[in-house]
């Protein structure tokens, strides 16, 4: 099994595993252009997640390291799955000191709430004041696919 490695090196993340796994597997970015995921790990506290010096894990805080921040990408590949990485993952990006003291700290999910909730995320008190403009369909669109 093995225990993660956290870290926010970007110089150790792998790209190529990121942008394949973000663009075919993961259900909320099918398609994703490398050029968008290379821009978003750029503009991102990005975490990585590995064993034996492989990346079998990824995560990235969209943050301004003082108000906000908006968690995203957040994966353990198949393989790795149901040992607990998730939770060491999740566990060094809720310690990263860059993210301490947010008034708002935000995700999207559809099937991980029970990982999620124990870390302190809930559905939001007042939905009423959120407000989102959404292109599920971006990727495959800018790339002319299905």
């Amino acid at each position: 099994m093995g225990t993660l490695e956290v870290t926010t090196d970007k110089g150790r993340l792998d790209i190529e595993l990121i942008h394949r796994f973000l663009a075919t597997e993961a259900y909320w970015s099918r398609g994703i252009p490398r050029a968008t995921v290379e821009r978003a790990i750029a503009g991102s506290l990005c975490f990585g997640g590995y064993l034996d010096s492989h990346q079998v894990a990824f995560a990235r805080v969209v943050t301004d390291g003082a108000t906000f921040g908006y968690l995203a990408d957040v994966f353990v590949l198949p393989e790795h799955r149901g040992q607990g990485h998730s939770r060491t993952l999740m566990a060094a990006v809720m310690a990263h000191p860059q993210l301490q003291g947010l008034r708002r700290f935000s995700l999207a999910t559809s099937d991980a709430h029970g990982l999620y909730a124990a870390f302190g995320f809930a559905a939001p008190v007042r939905p009423q004041t959120l407000m989102e403009k959404l292109d599920p369909d971006v990727y495959t669109k800018a790339s002319g696919k299905p």
